[in-house]
């Protein structure tokens, strides 16, 4: 089984895990953890311990992070490591809406697709949106 694991500082992760609910649907292969302002890093372990307690060892995990070196991800993958799931975890930063969603529904594919592949559909999606001020109101 494919699981999603969302992790950020704030409340990142859990915004765009509601984002992704209402687009995707609920969905119990994907989590999502924050470190939170006045939280301490063992706490922050601790809670990751409990999120990831049921997932099995044969299970593949794509953690996607706010932040490359981030203490969210170097946390959580310390936690992976010490449960033997880093190996089976592919690890991307930046994570936006695009790229999330592009992760969980194509589901177990998403493992072996590309980094190349799952970022360049993550680029792509950022494009600025141009207002044309000049439209008349038959435009509108």
């Amino acid at each position: 089984m494919l699981y999603v694991i969302m992790v950020s500082h704030g409340e990142l992760a859990q915004g765009l895990h509601s984002a992704v609910k209402m687009i995707a649907g609920d969905r119990q292969d994907v989590f999502s953890i924050s470190l939170k302002d006045g939280m301490s890093g063992d706490q922050y372990a601790e809670n990751f311990q409990k999120l990831i307690a049921a997932i099995s060892p044969s299970a593949k995990i794509i953690l996607l992070a706010d932040i490359i070196g981030g203490s969210p991800l170097t946390t959580a993958l310390k936690v992976l490591a010490d449960k033997n799931l880093v190996t089976s975890t592919r690890v991307f930063g930046g994570m936006n809406l695009p790229l999330a969603l592009g992760v969980i529904l194509s589901g177990e594919t998403a493992f072996t697709e590309t980094a190349e592949k799952l970022l360049t559909e993550a680029k792509d999606a950022l494009q600025e949106f141009n207002i044309n001020l000049e439209q008349t109101d038959e435009d509108i």
